[in-house]
């Protein structure tokens, strides 16, 4: 039996790897919201690009994309240098922005959040490695925490930064970090982050991708929460545990791509 199973996961292993051979590639970025991020080549217009990106990530791709162009455009192509050195008057461009329910309030206290860390550090990477414990749910508790220390932070502004303390599956800013953080040759992540570790990211899951994972029982859990992401991930990690979250490409492509379930 143990034999069976053996020859089962090697055949399912098998498979996704086919499939993120199919996904994980430069002809991907085109039609996914990481084609913002690759919109830029100085490393902190590529976090910034890509938290925004990641952020307005629910629904419509295309939708998802043209907001995330638009907003790009409106600081002129430069986000860094706009969010660190804007002036209150080039503010005022801003105010008619709004994705679904990301509005101005919210825009607003993004940049100032954004002027307030990068005068501080570096790399927004500083953000996501401010907890005393190693693991993926304390650092973003922790990131949610400090992106919403600066005096009047807006309460409604604090749905739009999932935390695992709420059970939220948090799976933009897992997305976000495998962005950031995994590391290869395919061209589509970016793998500019050192400090976190490709095999400690969490599979970004949603409904489509924990349709798949239970088509294939890779995922017993009925609740689409933290905990179904790690479970997800704590499987993935069987098939490759160095680099689990490269399985996003596969579940993401059979969900939402081929709708295989």
């Amino acid at each position: 039996m143990a034999g069976d199973n053996r020859a089962n996961q090697d055949s399912l292993k098998a498979f996704f790897d086919k499939k993120v051979a199919v996904y994980n590639q430069v002809s991907f970025i085109k039609d996914d919201p990481i084609c913002i991020p690759h919109l830029f080549s100085k490393k902190q217009d590529i976090e910034i690009a890509g938290f925004f990106a990641s952020i307005f990530a629910w629904g419509n791709r295309t939708t998802i994309i043209q907001k995330s162009k638009e907003l790009m455009q409106l600081m002129d192509n430069a986000p860094h240098q706009f969010c660190v050195a804007h002036q209150e008057s080039d503010l005022k461009k801003l105010l008619a922005f709004k994705h679904r329910t990301f509005n101005t309030t919210d825009l607003l206290y993004f940049i100032e959040f954004l002027k307030a860390h990068y005068s501080a550090h570096e790399s927004l990477e500083a953000a996501f490695c401010l907890s005393p414990d190693n693991n993926p749910a304390a650092r973003l508790h922790h990131f949610h925490q400090y992106f919403f220390s600066l005096p009047d932070a807006p309460p409604r502004t604090k749905k739009h930064i999932a935390t695992p303390s709420k059970g939220s599956t948090c799976k933009r800013l897992n997305m976000y970090l495998r962005w950031m953080v995994r590391k290869d040759n395919k061209g589509v992540d970016f793998g500019i982050w050192n400090t976190i570790k490709p095999s400690e990211l969490i599979c970004p899951i949603d409904l489509h991708v924990a349709r798949v994972a239970k088509r294939f029982q890779l995922l017993d859990r009925t609740k689409i929460d933290w905990q179904a992401g790690l479970e997800l991930t704590q499987y993935l990690k069987t098939l490759d545990p160095k680099d689990p979250v490269k399985y996003d490409f596969a579940l993401f492509g059979l969900g939402v791509i081929e709708k295989y379930v």
